[in-house]
């Protein structure tokens, strides 16, 4: 054990008890003001355990240098973490709890909330771990907090244990990750990095180099409200036009029904009323190609609509907001071969396997930053039943000391 687990879990629930939700509505960077909470309290703490070159920047990125030990010619490393939550289930007021020795059983989270083994049948493969959830209210903040609590604490533990040689390593939290905006004022010149990883995944052993193509999509459905007393041939109503939208999406093609390499429509979110209903949605494929074809299904779906129902009564709206790292990290593909020894040194076989998201390294890798992303041992991110083993989080921990240690001391 490198580093103490009440330590870690010390740590994390320091980080999971300031509300970072970030704000796909909001304009600005960061989204959330809350954000730049987070982002001070870690300038805070960086610069308490030694850390040089200490900054946030006005977008809310915080940038730390733990400087090289005894290894200046190796090349300098990256470690990225984002700050921000999923605004899909509330961050506010987490409560954490710890459950010492899983026995199986479901956790009961609240009165009305029980972690079920029965819905989550990967709760069984950590019987005799202690797991870390939320109260039930709200999410647990895993996703990515746990990252940035392997992060610090592993510069914690190299700054105390100077034996172990290491280069220079540069530290980046990033705002605004779920909302697809994390990289989008990220100070690429002054990070300085020649290959980085984020510590954004899933569970133990999982290892990304390749992500969806991703694109956001909003549809505006225009109606016409007259009473309905009197509305024969005269009301257009905008709650049908979206219903029928959603149901000419192909009814296979949806996340509930989709693993691995399979794309999918999702709509997420739907708001109006009869004179007029907005929907938003993303589009996600593995392949550029396939997620180009499911664009063109939208735009004819949208021509079709307005020949039935009257120009510009549908208008639909595309945005491209990640790609597929997979082009960027296959030419150095060593750097994910440095990941595997790390993993392997310490006991956890990799597990390769296709992001069905995305990461900061996604935009990172396209713009000359290769960024495959690390496993942080959480599940079920966005919703109150996300949990943490914290021996996963502890196994982090120890693969990040091993992909920074130099080759010469492995």
């Amino acid at each position: 054990m490198m580093i103490a687990q009440d330590k870690l879990l010390q740590r994390f629930t320091a980080y999971a008890q300031i509300e970072t939700t970030s704000d796909d509505k909001s304009t600005t960077q960061p989204s959330a003001l809350c954000e730049f909470d987070l982002a001070r309290y870690l300038v805070d703490e960086l610069l308490e355990l030694g850390l040089t070159e200490v900054e946030m920047t006005e977008y809310g990125y915080v940038l730390a240098t733990l400087p090289a030990n005894g290894a200046d010619s190796e090349p300098v490393i990256g470690l990225i973490a984002h700050m921000d939550t999923s605004c899909e289930a509330s961050g506010r007021n987490v409560q954490v709890q710890l459950h010492k020795n899983y026995d199986g059983m479901p956790i009961q989270l609240n009165a009305q909330a029980v972690l079920s083994p029965q819905e989550f049948p990967e709760l069984l493969n950590y019987i005799g771990q202690d797991i870390i959830t939320s109260d039930g209210t709200t999410l647990l903040g895993a996703d990515d907090k746990a990252g940035i609590c392997a992060i610090v604490s592993v510069c914690e533990y190299l700054l105390a244990h100077p034996e172990i040689k290491h280069g220079k390593i540069r530290l980046a939290f990033t705002p605004d990750e779920e909302i697809g905006r994390g990289t989008e004022h990220f100070p690429m010149e002054r990070f300085g990095a020649q290959f980085a990883y984020t510590v954004d995944g899933g569970a133990l052993g999982e290892l990304n180099y390749e992500t969806f193509n991703a694109c956001n999509v909003h549809v505006t459905f225009k109606g016409i409200s007259v009473h309905p007393g009197s509305s024969k041939h005269k009301m257009r109503n905008a709650v049908t036009m979206a219903a029928e939208w959603q149901m000419a999406l192909p009814a296979g093609e949806r996340p509930e029904y989709t693993e691995g390499y399979e794309g999918f429509y999702h709509t997420l979110r739907i708001a109006g009323g009869t004179d007029k209903v907005e929907i938003d949605m993303i589009l996600r494929d593995h392949d550029k190609q396939l997620l180009e074809q499911r664009k063109e299904y939208l735009l004819a779906l949208t021509a079709l609509m307005n020949k039935k129902y009257g120009t510009d009564c549908v208008e639909c709206s595309l945005h491209d907001s990640y790609c597929n790292m997979k082009e960027y990290i296959m030419p150095v593909y060593e750097i994910v071969e440095r990941a595997e020894q790390a993993m392997r040194a310490v006991g956890v076989e990799p597990v390769l396997v296709p992001v069905r998201g995305g990461t900061d390294g996604s935009t990172l890798s396209a713009i000359g930053l290769p960024c495959p992303n690390l496993f942080t041992g959480g599940h079920n991110f966005h919703g109150r039943f996300e949990y943490l083993p914290l021996q996963s989080l502890e196994k982090i921990t120890e693969v990040l000391v091993e992909l920074v240690r130099v080759p010469l001391c492995r």
